[in-house]
């Protein structure tokens, strides 16, 4: 379970403020699924960040009673300056995984050969997302968090990325944010539609669809 109490997040820009989560009080219950939804905007980003915890609110507090993954494909931890194998080893070392697993099991499915000895700052962005996905279903995780990003790559790669993700959603919760959605109705079974800093709450997913239609029609 993942309870944020009373959370407020807002941002300052240009001497305005402006208010993306607003005292927010909501319980992500172990066993289920969420979609979050809401217009551009909206705040679903920040509200996945202060999941992971790479971004701090200004209020309340969240409390993390599960192991809960960074949003997957996230590459903004990684140093550029270390080699992919290095970046990997590092990660593994701080998770108390077994650094040699993580590393074949990267190594494997990224696929970018002698690249995985190279200072990522030299990779394109294909190769970083890839090692970057690896990393993120290397290591197991009770609750994933998902912006967006589900496969990286060409149609083959994309399709290996969908199969082991799909293995760990059978022993594993999803936080999820997409525009797609069928994918949505695909690994959610229950709905947040965010407007105006406040979240409202869907037992059946299909209804937060439903409204978050409404808002964008």
């Amino acid at each position: 379970m993942i309870q944020l109490d009373n959370v407020f997040k807002y941002y300052r820009s240009n001497g305005h403020l402006k208010v993306v989560l607003d005292h927010i009080s909501l319980d992500f219950m172990a066993g289920r699924s969420y979609g979050i939804l809401g217009v551009n905007g909206a705040g679903k980003s920040t509200m996945m960040r202060i999941l992971a915890g790479t971004e701090l609110p200004n209020g309340g507090s969240i409390r993390r009673k599960v192991r809960v993954s960074w949003p997957l494909g996230f590459s903004g931890g990684m140093h550029p300056k270390l080699t992919g194998r290095e970046n990997v080893q590092f990660v593994a070392r701080i998770y108390g995984e077994d650094v040699r697993r993580v590393t074949a099991f990267v190594e494997d499915f990224a696929e970018i050969g002698a690249y995985i000895d190279v200072p990522i700052e030299t990779y394109s962005s294909g190769m970083i997302a890839r090692l970057a996905f690896g990393l993120s279903i290397a290591i197991e995780f009770e609750c994933y968090l998902i912006d967006e990003v589900t496969a990286v790559g060409d149609a083959r790669f994309a399709h290996r990325c969908k199969e082991e993700f799909d293995k760990r959603k059978r022993r594993a919760d999803v936080i999820m944010i997409s525009h797609s959605m069928p994918t949505i109705q695909e690994y959610c079974d229950r709905g947040i539609v965010l407007v105006g800093g406040r979240v409202h709450v869907f037992h059946n997913v299909d209804d937060a669809i439903e409204l978050y239609k409404k808002l964008n029609s």
